[in-house]
């Protein structure tokens, strides 16, 4: 087998999810998109594994171990994704903002909450 065709594969694989990251505003195509780049590496490590002849495997295993991670991430991104959702109602990533800043904005607009915070203070 030749190593051009697998490592030519994943490096396509690669520049279109750094692309979906790279240009997506919705959070779950990001998602998906750094899903694609992880695949293109494990595509790489077996690729390389096979060409090289290891006798442990070690590409293979380094695969495994990406693999449940990359599971972890999409759980754990999927649950923040939701969270988000439920909170702001919309997943667009320009939209999001820090939490702290929202809350000075929103005490700078309103006129009636600037006075009660200078009297605080």
């Amino acid at each position: 087998m030749h190593l051009a065709y697998p490592a030519v594969l994943a490096a396509l694989l690669f520049c279109v999810g750094l692309y979906g990251v790279l240009a997506r505003r919705n959070a779950i195509l990001v998602l998906m998109s750094v899903e694609l780049m992880l695949n293109a590496v494990n595509l790489n490590l077996v690729a390389f594994d096979v060409w090289l002849r290891d006798t442990l495997h070690s590409g293979q295993a380094l695969t495994l171990f990406t693999i449940a991670i990359a599971a972890a991430e999409i759980g754990i991104g999927l649950a923040i994704v939701l969270a988000v959702y439920r909170n702001r109602g919309t997943s667009d990533i320009d939209r999001l903002r820090d939490t702290a800043e929202t809350d000075e904005a929103e005490v700078n607009e309103s006129p009636g909450k600037t006075k009660k915070a200078e009297a605080t203070t």
